[in-house]
């Protein structure tokens, strides 16, 4: 491997330990208390919070098929991740600008945020997909992104399991269901939805609506980036090893 190489690889080592590690006490207490607000809400509230961002999620996994890149088929590990690191700053910029303007717009333009933040997030994903030599016209790879949205944004509980499919992804996805409505919306909403939950309450509130919103935004994005990043070198580095077994 090349410097470049070995360093994505050591990253790369060391995330998947951080992907691994057990819940700790204040992760359990968390889920503990989401769990016992959730259980609050009502069944219907549930049901309307979950078809509003599989639709939300869908229309953005579809529609962007046909805007997003080819695949990049050629291409250095490197050169691959400095056009990823490209398309990151873009899109984290963009997510910080536009938090800035929906928390400043007060309650009604607050709301606004969700839907503009999340289709920027689902995008990100499409051009970090195709950079990295993956076509995101196949099913499964829409699936894939999905659970990379997943680990990004759940509880560490949730990360376990999710990050263990990830890591084995070449049989896992021979399991997948066929029809994208089987997918367990319900679970990626309410992670979603918890884990973004703090971050971005305090951006419906007046004069620190901004800031919050730029910074949260900012945040967002970029661990989002970073996860996607380690999966796809996780792929990468997962071929490699099989074109050498083969040799």
């Amino acid at each position: 491997m090349s410097s470049e190489e070995q360093q994505a690889h050591a990253e790369m080592q060391a995330w998947q330990q951080r992907m691994q590690r057990p819940p700790s006490f204040m992760n359990r207490f968390a889920r503990h208390m989401q769990a016992r607000f959730n259980a609050l809400l009502p069944e219907r509230v549930h049901r309307a919070i979950t078809a509003a961002i599989k639709q939300m999620v869908r229309g953005v996994l579809f529609g962007s098929t046909h805007t997003t890149r080819r695949p990049l088929p050629d291409g250095t590990l490197p050169a691959r991740e400095t056009a990823v690191r490209t398309r990151i700053r873009y899109y984290r910029n963009t997510a910080s600008a536009e938090g800035a303007v929906t928390g400043a717009g007060g309650f009604l333009l607050g709301l606004a945020d969700f839907p503009l933040l999340l289709g920027l997030k689902i995008k990100l994903l499409f051009d970090i997909a195709a950079l990295y030599g993956h076509d995101v016209r196949d099913y499964t790879e829409r699936l894939y992104m999905l659970h990379v949205f997943q680990l990004a944004f759940s509880s560490q509980h949730t990360r376990n399991e999710t990050y263990r499919r990830l890591a084995t992804w070449d049989s896992y996805r021979h399991t997948l269901p066929t029809d994208v409505n089987e997918f367990d919306w319900r679970t990626l909403q309410q992670e979603y939805r918890d884990y973004i939950d703090i971050a971005k309450m305090a951006q419906l509130l007046p004069i620190i609506g901004a800031p919050v919103g730029a910074i949260a935004n900012y945040k967002l994005m970029e661990q989002l980036g970073e996860m996607a990043m380690n999966c796809y070198r996780m792929r990468y580095f997962a071929a490699e090893d099989a074109r050498l077994a083969r040799a």
